[in-house]
């Protein structure tokens, strides 16, 4: 039975996310967003991590999305309008097509490269398993605290850059 809720999860996750790509309405995008998370933490429930799927909720679901939702809401964006003038040019050439091509195939390599150097190991003082919130809290922030403060400011980034883009020109 957990399987076929693995499978509705896996299914209800891709489709959530291709809605939030493929929506021109930046507030659809953000709710169908919010479906990606849950179904997400669905997906955790069901490979019994219960404190990640609770993670996803609280801190995705919940922290960061409403960031989002708040910048859209501050940027007023209505639809996604197609680029026209100057930006037509820049955004909308041959160019900027290849140079994303090509990224989108080195983040494949990327991807090849990681999982096929990819080895599992039980975190410390765990049966093999699972291991107590104590000690995975003890390995995210000793081990892991500098991607914790690099995805921080990446998200501080991305965040100036949506207004940046999206600001009227006077």
């Amino acid at each position: 039975m957990a399987g076929i809720y693995f499978w509705i999860l896996a299914a209800l996750t891709v489709l959530a996310s291709l809605g939030v790509v493929l929506q021109r309405n930046p507030m659809y995008s953000v709710l169908l967003l919010i479906v990606s998370f849950g179904a997400l933490s669905g997906l955790y429930i069901t490979l019994n991590a219960p404190f990640v799927a609770a993670i996803q909720i609280i801190i995705y679901a919940g922290a960061i999305m409403v960031l989002f939702l708040f910048v859209v809401m501050l940027l007023n964006v209505p639809t996604e309008d197609p680029p026209h003038g100057y930006h037509a040019r820049l955004l909308g050439g041959a160019g900027p097509r290849w140079f994303g091509a090509v990224l989108a195939l080195v983040l494949v390599g990327e991807l090849i490269y990681a999982l096929s150097h990819l080895r599992a190991t039980p975190l410390p003082g765990g049966n093999g398993n699972t291991a107590s919130i104590y000690q995975i809290g003890l390995t995210l922030f000793r081990e892991y605290a500098f991607a914790f403060e690099v995805t921080s400011v990446l998200i501080l980034l991305a965040m100036v850059g949506a207004v940046i883009l999206a600001r009227k020109e006077s």
